[in-house]
């Protein structure tokens, strides 16, 4: 979540800044960290609510759910019946882990974990100064402004330039 003094459409009470206006952004990335889709909303709407924006927005062509299976890691916000339907839909087999379940730490050699790819994606986004605090009234501009910087972080990370 980011914070919208100048609010505009998109915007909402954020629940964790005292009700000032502020933006959510739903990410979807990559096993790398590199943007495949990016949708944006009030900060007040819940993360399920943005999941089928964010599936849809995908802007990359998709191997064919026969070719193997495709993996998708989300957090305990997303374990909802209705979302692991909708992401079953989508040609995904869904990784969640389940409300209620305690967080077990077991080392493994090799092993790093996967949610920890798009909190690096959200911070590699922050690191724009304009995207920190969203001052744009429009939802296109702001929008335009993080497609920009996903640009940017992809061409980095494919190494074009620096």
């Amino acid at each position: 979540m980011t914070k919208a003094p100048l609010g505009g459409t998109g915007t909402g009470a954020n629940p964790t800044d005292r009700g000032k206006k502020g933006t959510k952004r739903s990410i979807l990335t990559e096993g790398k960290g590199i943007p495949l889709s990016v949708t944006v909303d009030g900060a007040n709407r819940h993360d399920k609510k943005l999941v089928k924006r964010t599936l849809d927005a995908i802007i990359f062509e998709r191997p064919s759910p026969d070719e193997g299976i495709q993996n998708i890691y989300m957090d305990k916000g997303y374990d909802f019946p209705d979302i692991r339907e909708l992401v079953k839909e989508y040609g995904y087999t869904a990784h969640i882990k389940s409300r209620g379940e305690e967080n077990i730490r077991i080392e493994i050699p090799g092993f790093r974990a996967r949610r920890w790819v798009v909190e690096r994606t959200h911070s590699w986004i922050n690191r724009f100064r304009r995207l920190l605090i969203r001052w744009e009234k429009k939802i296109e501009n702001y929008l335009a402004m993080i497609y920009l910087a996903c640009v940017r972080i992809t061409f980095r990370a494919t190494g074009f330039f620096g």
